[in-house]
């Protein structure tokens, strides 16, 4: 080999690597994934995400205040309301004294003016059936009456105090809908963060007890085929088209070819959900001790910028966000 054929030249030192480095990892561009659950004093531990608890309104805003001094650049909000609070339409999902929207307005006093506050907007976790929408009398999900549902949702949440709402549901018609509630009611101001691509992983378990989900069944009628990647495209395309600020694709790891077809055509910025049994895999193996816990979670998250996501929804976010500092 010659003088001339040596690219690792520039991997000699850590400063070499620095300086060449192809993708950045930043404090700014994570973004904390919250949940509140109404009742309690002292947060909860959910077992399946060992560090991962449901807050309280207290601790909620500790947590928030720790986030944001990391520099972390967001924190999306999930509400856990007691079990006998859910209804058929999720009632509590638009009440202004719902525990998700109690949770925004403490955000919002906390620490609006320093992060982004976003919202959880559909209606899983506030139904008795645990689906992320109104049901028809056959069983099935009501697309239309779900929109109204989400519009109501969204109007709530936005009074509350959230700047972005992120629209989950996989709802036909979502985005078109909420943006058109939020402008008559005045509020052209409110982001739309488009789940575009959601697919029906089996990587959301920790996720559901994190929630205290109902599901009895699955959600495949609604949520995409992980078999299928035109369909995403198609998706992320009509929630451009409908007025999306920015998108999403979620879960992140398993659909990393996704994300870059998503990133190579989106005209708005691009985030990734590191979801719940993301988290719980890398955790679990480095309880183990089968790897290093601080290098895979960053080698983590940064495959997911490399893949092309402007904005990473990670639970690590606090945590990596101290280390990058």
């Amino acid at each position: 080999m010659t003088g001339m054929d040596r690219p690792r030249r520039l991997r000699r030192t850590p400063a070499l690597r620095r300086l060449v480095a192809e993708t950045t990892l930043e404090p700014r561009q994570l973004v904390l994934p919250m949940f509140v659950a109404d009742g309690l004093e002292e947060p909860r531990a959910i077992s399946s995400m060992p560090g991962v608890v449901q807050h309280s309104l207290d601790s909620l805003r500790k947590a928030a205040v720790e986030a944001v001094t990391a520099g972390v650049g967001g924190i999306m909000l999930f509400g856990v309301p007691r079990p006998e609070d859910k209804d058929a339409v999720g009632s509590q999902a638009s009440d202004p004294h719902g525990i998700l929207n109690r949770g925004l307005r403490a955000l919002a006093d906390e620490v609006g003016d320093s992060t982004v506050v976003m919202a959880d907007t559909c209606l899983d976790e506030f139904t008795d059936h645990g689906h992320c929408g109104v049901l028809a009398a056959d069983g099935s999900v009501d697309n239309d009456a779900t929109l109204d549902r989400y519009v109501e949702m969204a109007l709530a949440q936005t009074e509350a105090g959230a700047d972005l709402l992120g629209t989950s549901g996989m709802m036909d018609g979502q985005v078109d809908a909420i943006r058109h509630g939020l402008d008559a009611a005045g509020h052209i101001d409110t982001g739309i963060l488009a789940y575009a691509a959601k697919y029906a992983s089996a990587f959301y378990g920790p996720f559901r007890e994190a929630v205290g989900s109902s599901l009895q069944g699955d959600r495949r009628t609604y949520q995409q085929d992980p078999a299928n990647r035109r369909e995403a495209i198609r998706e992320l395309e009509l929630d451009l088209a409908e007025g999306a600020d920015i998108v999403m694709v979620k879960p992140a790891m398993s659909y990393l070819d996704i994300l870059r077809e998503v990133a190579d055509r989106s005209t708005v910025p691009v985030a990734a959900y590191q979801i719940s049994g993301e988290y719980a895999m890398i955790t679990a193996a480095a309880e183990r001790g089968w790897i290093d816990r601080r290098g895979a979670v960053l080698e983590s998250l940064l495959g997911i910028r490399r893949a092309g996501a402007d904005i990473v929804l990670t639970y690590w976010a606090t945590e990596a966000a101290h280390w990058l500092s």
